[in-house]
């Protein structure tokens, strides 16, 4: 029996959001976010569902935490509800919002887990949208002040921060498929959003590093190793046009200060917005490189393609497919060691932390109210197995956030999804550690496993 360690100080932890996770849309002065607005149109969300209630987490926060320090847990990934503290995205800061968090910062804290805050995770607020949402460039300025006041009000003592959770899901997702809030379908308005982004992510970096010189400051990156379809030159070039697109997007202007080569001979700079000297204002020494990691990704050719990549990412071909989990993804666990092993090399070794890391499991309570879920025990093993790989190689990978800490609304998919290490009862609210919990939790205690 062989064991797999990990680095000494290194991070176990889970991750959460704010929208899937808080419900109390109205409480203590939040104001409407895009998710509110979004989930309560009609065929949006499975079964018509909304994060109304959701796991109720606004006001049991504190159940939470114990439940985290139950686990073993160093670290927890959570976000900030944008529109809970700037009820319209500027102006006064609201301070019932304001010290929700900065309560769940103190409780973390006395539990002697870091803090792990998201600044934006996909929660746009309504009124921000409403004057042009990310598509508008001065919602970069906007977001900028936000991590400013953010960095002032709570930076005495959180050190470590993350600017956006998957800009690239988000923006494509939201803007270009418009299948996610706010749900607008329209190329130009994904160029425009995803350029808005950038310039975000430039300036509230910078915002951040004014207020706290000693901040660590990183995103959350969507990463996926990419695969060509065929064995054909054109499906590798494709694959690698894909990889820059849906990979690289943001992560190469913040490190390198360009787009990636995967439009052609020029970027559609009119079509983006892109003005002179943008491209040193995106431009954000990242701290730390966060990876949000669940399967690979599949490429082959699309000529014509409106955006000009001319790839598209398709279903797992052939009989080599790894099996499904219930949401449909692949568990294929060397997509983590992949694609963690690339960007370390492409980028020299920066830090990284997995910043979502998990699995969709339907897994019950059982007659005796335990919840059995020996199918993400297999699932984390066997990332886990695959991360501890790539450090061995010489990744620098500082911590592991399991996505999620809790069952809860799983945004287009309402509540057909169940990816928590602990099952919630949506009726009651009633929180169940699953097996699955139990296993990492000894894991976290002895910062390994046996294989």
């Amino acid at each position: 029996m062989a064991r797999v360690q990990f680095p000494e100080g290194f991070h176990w932890g889970t991750a959460s959001a704010a929208y899937p996770t808080e419900g109390s849309p109205r409480a203590d002065g939040k104001a409407e976010s895009i998710w509110d607005h979004f989930t309560h149109r009609p065929a949006t969300v499975r079964n018509g569902e909304t994060a109304d209630v959701a796991c109720d987490g606004y006001r049991r926060f504190t159940d939470d935490v114990t439940l985290m320090r139950e686990l073993g847990l160093t670290s927890h990934r959570f976000s900030i509800s944008w529109p809970r503290v700037l009820s319209g995205g500027d102006g006064a800061v609201n301070p019932r919002g304001m010290d929700h968090y900065s309560r769940l910062v103190d409780t973390l804290l006395a539990a002697e887990i870091r803090p792990l805050p998201t600044l934006y995770h996909w929660d746009l607020p309504q009124l921000l949208q409403q004057r042009g949402g990310w598509p508008l460039r001065d919602t970069a300025g906007r977001f900028a002040d936000y991590a400013d006041r953010m960095a002032r009000a709570l930076g005495d003592r959180v050190n470590d921060w993350v600017l956006f959770d998957a800009p690239f899901v988000f923006t494509w997702l939201g803007y270009g498929l418009g299948v996610h809030a706010p749900g607008i379908r329209d190329s130009d308005a994904f160029l425009r959003a995803s350029h808005t982004v950038n310039l975000a992510q430039g300036e509230a970096f910078r915002a951040i590093r004014a207020t706290s010189s000693e901040a660590r400051i990183g995103t959350a990156f969507s990463l996926s190793p990419c695969e060509p379809a065929g064995d054909r030159e054109e499906d590798s070039a494709a694959s690698e046009r894909w990889h820059g697109f849906a990979n690289l997007w943001f992560l190469e202007t913040a490190l390198r200060g360009r787009y990636p080569n995967v439009m052609g001979d020029e970027l559609p700079a009119a079509r983006m917005g892109i003005l002179d000297g943008d491209f040193e204002r995106m431009r954000a020494p990242l701290d730390f490189i966060g990876v949000n990691c669940f399967s690979r990704t599949f490429v082959e050719p699309f000529p014509g393609d409106p955006l000009g990549v001319e790839a598209k990412p398709i279903e797992p071909p052939g009989t080599g497919r790894g099996p499904r989990t219930e949401t449909g993804w692949e568990v294929w666990p060397d997509a983590l060691y992949d694609i963690v092993t690339r960007v370390s090399q492409d980028y020299e070794t920066p830090v990284l932390e997995i910043t979502a890391n998990g699995c969709g499991y339907g897994d019950s309570p059982t007659d005796t109210g335990g919840v059995e879920d020996p199918r993400r025990i297999e699932f984390h093993h066997g990332y886990l197995e695959a991360l501890a790989r790539a450090i061995d190689g010489g990744a620098d990978v500082r911590g592991y956030h399991a996505w999620s800490l809790l069952d809860q609304f799983e945004w287009t998919e309402g509540y057909n999804q169940r990816f928590g290490l602990v099952h919630v009862d949506f009726e009651s609210g009633r929180r169940t550690l699953k097996a699955s919990g139990r296993w990492y939790a000894r894991l976290a205690d002895s910062n390994g496993f046996d294989t």
